[in-house]
Formats: C-alpha cells, structure tokens, sequence
C-alpha cells in the first residue's frame, strides 16, 4: 500500500467517522473497517461513470448490509457523484441524500434501497441474473453492448438471514459468474461475538452452493484484496464469495468490539482515532488535496471507459439496427404502441379460472415485450406463469423462464434486483398465501417503485379442500395497506387481460390475486370491463332509482351478480360495481369516487377475505360480507357457502344495509 493508498482510505474511514458524529446516531465501525476494499472497488477495479450514474453497462455495486451507510456515502462522494460533503455533513438528516440507510432513486449511485438484512444480496443475484439474460441476448461477435459484474458487501447479518441461503442458492444454480460477494467477516454482531449465534463455516457452505470461495486474511492488504478480486473475475461459471477478515472500528479506541458498531464514536473516540490515522483531530471532515485528486481518478477513468462503450454501441446500431432499436427501447422502459396486439377479448362460452386467463395473456404479452422475464417459486404448473416457447434461463441464458424453486422472499427480492438493473418487466409468481414469505421485498419494490410484478393464484379460500393453510384470508389487505404497491384482483378473464396491461403500463410494484377455479366470463360487449378496471372501480350494472350499492372484487362480482335475482324478489334494486383495484381507484378525482360511491345510498361490500378496510366505502352503517377468520378444509363451493358467500345472504347484507 502506497502512502496516497493509504490517505486516500484514511480519508474516507475520517469522512464516515465525522458525519456519523455529527449526525450522533449511526454506525461507524463497518466503514472504517471496510474502507480499503470500498476505495479499491471505486478506484481501481470498478466500471462505473460518476458523471452519469445510470450508464446502463456499468457495474452494480449493492451495499446489502446498509447500515454502514458512510461508506458508500462517502465512496459516492469523493470519486465525483452528485453527493456533496455539505450533504455529508447532513447524514440522516431532513431532505439529506445521505439518509440512514441508501435509497434507491434518492441518491446518485446508490442501485438499490438496503438495510433489511439480506436482500441486498438477494437483489445483486437478480442484477446478475439480467446482465446474463441480456449479454446472451444482445452481444454480438467483438461487440459486447453488455459486459459488467455486480459487487455485494455483506456482513454477518446478511448472512444469517433466511434469505441469503435461498438467493445464494439460487445464483450457485444458475451459474452466476458475473456476481462477486465479499463478505465481511468481522466476529462481531450487535449483540457480541459472533460465537454467540453464528459459528457454522461459511467456506464450506458456499462450497455446497457451488460458489467460488476465497479468504483474505487481512482487510487492510489491498494487495490480497486485489488479488482475490483479480482470481474472482476470472471464475465465469460460478458465482464468488471472497471472505475477508476485518477488525471493525479499526484503529479506534472501541476496536473489535459491538460498541462501534451502531453508535457514533464519542468526541474522545473521534480525537484518538483521528490521531491514529495522523490527522488532525481538530479538523472535522478532512480532504487532503491528494488524496481528492486520487479519488477523481474514477470519474476520469469512467468518462472514457463510457465514451468507448459509446463508440462502440454507435458501432453496433449500424451493423444490428433492428437489436439496438430494442435494446435502447427496453433500457428506457418504453412500450411499443402495438404492445397489446395480440391480447383478445374472451369468449362468454364457457367459464376460465383467473389464473388461466392470465396465462393466454402473458403468452400473448410475451410475444411484443421481449422485457418480460419470470417464473414461480416451483409452481409454474398451478400459477401458469411460464412462457410456453422459451426455454429455461438455467439451460440457456437466454430463455425467459426462471425456475426459482420454493425460495419465494428470494424469488421476490430477485425480480427487484432485475427490476432495477433496468432492461426488463420481471415477475415472480406462488400461491397468495405464501406472500407472507416475500412481503419484505415486495415492500421494498413499493418503497422502491420498481417495476416489479407479483402473480399470485389460489386467491381465496374458494381454492377448496387444501384448507386453511393454503387459503388466504387477510392478505388483501395486508398487501393493500402497503404505500405505491398496487393492488389487482380482477373478476374474470376481461379483467384480467386489462389488469396485466396495467401491470405494464404503470412502471411500478404491483401485485395481482388470480382464482383457482372458473369463474364466469363477463360480455365484452354488454358491460364495459376492458375499460372500467382502469379507473380502479366501475358501475357493472345500473337499477334505476338503487337502493343498495354493491361492490364486489374477484370472484365474488359473479357471485353478485348470480344474486341480482334474488334482490329483486326482495324487492331491492341494485348498482352493482366491480372494484379490481383499491390504489387505481384512490388515484381518480373526487368527482369520479363521489360518482361511484355516491353520499346517502346503502352501500355493500363483497368480498371473501378480511373486511378491515371495506369500511372506508361502505360507511359504518353499511354491510361486508367477508371473513375475518380462517377457512377449512372442503371443496371450494362448499367452503364459500358455508361462510356465508352465497346469494341468501347477500340479500340479508343488503336488506341490513338499508335497513329492511
């Protein structure tokens, strides 16, 4: 290590150090410790351009323990991206770029929102995943467009975490060569030494994952550091973890130690290790000349390494005009106007499970959005996601169909790490059940905005006789309540064509609930549902002079439907409203909402799941009929009618409602 090495570390260590103390919350020992590695990644190994963070053959660099913030923070800032030191200076404050923990389209350079333990690495394996896809894809003989690596720090933490081992798994399967993981092997968590809860052998369980593994004994060696990185990037086949010791809190008083790992330093603290780096100790966010000007090596290296990927893909529109017409399309989430050509109205004939319905239109949306890439956590037969003319990701890179295998939170966090790498509308698909597994990260998509799509199936507890623990019962809600998650719950097939569509078009998270068993086609022709799911509710059918409002999601509007009937022998008249959608709807003018759900009428709500939330649209006069209890075991028809989804009993609701 040179002296200017070593300044410029010390620089960034002290810059963590300061803004940490400043802020007097945060953590400070991880970047001090990891310091050498983060200056060595910036400066010399990674292709990256400060001066446009969202070049797309960049390399990805994912921070999954994000609590030591500072250490990209401050990486960020002194190799020349829009991150200030006064924004330093502002760590964890109001409006700073530099809040707790990083977040994703706040802060130039940061690729993903991190801090839950582990899906920083679950994101870098679905990075990896889409820089394969589009390298098979897309490069041509001497003309790779793309060609980048995805880096992954992770500590302990991560580690222990559930779904590192579903994602390492994953990325062992599928040969992720691209991805390199170093692994902060420090022996310290919050709680103590790791010895009190994490003492298995991390070399040979990446071994079993069929990862490359290699140790580095000492974090502060940029020799061995290189070198490791150097062995890692010549291993194409295989994933690498690079385990590397570190001492957290280097060179401070609380060195080795859980004290320096979630709190600032302490004024005395700060002073000593200042000292023990020879700076100044009376200087707060010191930036040597030198050691500035060291840094700044990475912005002038990637403006030239961009302009050179530039030439070259001037070079590639002439000789593949119709790929690199895609290529820029996709990178840009642009549709093609002609997207939806090949989705047709469904039949009336016969009846169609949501979820079937769903399948005929990801075929179809398949065949215009080559962007459209996915699969199911080992379901593809039941949830019917899965595109019939590709072949599998993991038999050749560039088939569209990923078999993720029962690892939902990682499937999850996988389509949000392809989902911003950019190029791509993934999905993961299961049962609606399981997406308790996965709700972290498809709040980490609503948090990012991502353009990450969820397929769930067997949406209700009309799915029958596998009984209640397969039948989801507060999951509406519960994904309901999470801010920018859209939610979709279509009636029939119509619905559904229209609700993927939305899906796509959005550019954000969102998450569909399709039936298992058939349910009745609504006319294309008779009622308007290729248009009213884009307002989130719609008038299905209109009495004239209603008495009661009835809305209903899913499955239940045929059952509203079927009971229509049976109102009119009781004498009742009826706005019947199909409501596919909680947030499209909340999105409309008040004029429209006052429309659909107008003051001074009797209001109803159908729905077979939790009724928390229904409340807000009926009225607390109104009625729900719904279930705030688990389901059983029994065939569909009779579960449903057993709890009460049965016409009778949505006269009674109504009768109730409008007080008869």
């Amino acid at each position: 290590m040179t002296d200017l090495d070593k300044l410029s570390i010390d620089t960034l260590r002290l810059l963590a150090v300061d803004a940490i103390e400043k802020a007097a919350n945060g953590h400070p020992g991880a970047p001090i410790a990891l310091s050498p590695l983060a200056y060595l990644l910036f400066v010399k190994n990674m292709k990256h351009d400060p001066s446009d963070p969202t070049w797309t053959d960049r390399d990805r660099f994912v921070l999954s323990n994000g609590h030591a913030s500072m250490l990209q923070y401050g990486a960020l800032h002194l190799s020349g991206y829009d991150l200030s030191l006064e924004d330093l200076k502002n760590f964890r404050q109001w409006h700073s770029k530099a809040p707790g923990h990083p977040e994703y389209g706040f802060t130039a350079g940061v690729e993903v929102t991190t801090g839950p333990l582990g899906q920083g690495l679950a994101m870098s394996v679905g990075m990896a995943i889409a820089e394969k896809h589009l390298a098979a894809i897309y490069n041509q003989p001497d003309m790779e467009i793309v060609n980048h690596h995805t880096y992954c720090i992770v500590g302990d933490g991560c580690l222990m975490e559930g779904i590192s081992h579903e994602s390492c798994s994953l990325a062992g399967t599928l040969g992720l060569g691209k991805l390199i993981v170093f692994y902060d092997d420090n022996l310290i968590s919050l709680d103590g030494p790791t010895e009190l809860s994490y003492t298995e052998n991390v070399d040979e369980r990446f071994n079993a994952y069929n990862w490359h593994v290699q140790y580095v004994d000492d974090g502060n060696d940029l020799n061995k550091l290189q070198q490791a990185i150097n062995i890692a990037k010549l291993e194409t086949g295989k994933p690498s973890l690079i385990r590397v010791r570190t001492i957290i809190g280097y060179g401070s008083p609380k060195a080795g130690t859980k004290h320096v790992h979630g709190e600032a330093l302490g004024k005395e603290a700060t002073r000593k290790t200042k000292e023990f780096y020879g700076f100044d100790p009376d200087v707060d966010f010191a930036e040597p000349q030198a050691a500035l000007d060291n840094w700044a090596q990475a912005k002038t290296t990637g403006k030239q390494t961009h302009d050179a990927w530039t030439e070259l893909f001037k070079k590639y529109e002439a000789a593949h005009p119709e790929l690199a017409k895609t290529f820029d399309r996709i990178i840009k989430q642009e549709l093609p106007a002609d997207y939806a050509k090949e989705i047709k109205p469904f039949s009336t004939e016969k009846a169609i499970a949501t979820r079937t319905a769903g399948e005929v239109v990801l075929q179809a949306l398949g065949k215009t959005l080559p962007e459209m890439m996915g699969g199911a956590a080992d379901l593809t037969s039941s949830t019917k996601t899965i595109f019939k003319d590709s072949q599998s990701f993991h038999v050749d890179p560039k088939g569209k169909n990923i078999f993720f295998g029962v690892r939902e939170f990682g499937m999850c966090a996988a389509v949000n790490g392809m989902a911003a790498h950019g190029g791509f509308i993934p999905f993961g698909s299961t049962f609606f059940v399981f997406s308790d597994y996965a709700r972290n990260a498809m709040r980490m998509a609503a948090l990012m905005s991502t353009h990450s799509l969820f397929v769930f199936t067997h949406d209700s507890i009309g799915l029958g006789a596998d009984g209640p623990t397969h039948q989801p019962v507060e999951h509406l809600m519960s994904l309901r309540a999470i801010p920018q998650l859209t939610d979709f719950r279509p009636a029939d097939a119509n619905e559904t064509a229209v609700c993927y569509q939305l899906m796509v078009e959005r550019k954000s998270a969102s998450f569909m609930a399709l039936s298992r068993q058939d349910l009745p086609v609504l006319d294309a022709e008779k009622y308007p549902v290729m248009s009213g799911p884009r307002k989130g509710a719609y008038v299905l059918i209109e009495q004239e002079n209603a008495d009661v409002i009835i809305v209903a999601t899913g499955s239940e509007v045929s059952l509203v439907l079927k009971t229509l009937p049976e109102l009119e022998k009781a004498g009742i008249k009826a706005r019947v409203i199909s409501m596919p959608s909680f947030a499209v709807f909340e999105e409309q003018d008040e004029a429209y909402k006052n429309s659909i759900f107008p003051h001074g009428v009797a209001k109803v709500a159908v729905e077979a799941g939790a009724t928390m939330g229904w409340w807000k649209y009926v009225g607390r006069d109104g009625s729900v009929v719904g279930l705030d209890h688990f389901g059983g075991s029994a065939p569909g028809p009779e579960v449903l009618a057993h709890f009460g989804f049965t016409p009778e009993n949505i006269v009674k609701a109504a009768q109730t409602a409008i007080g008869k």
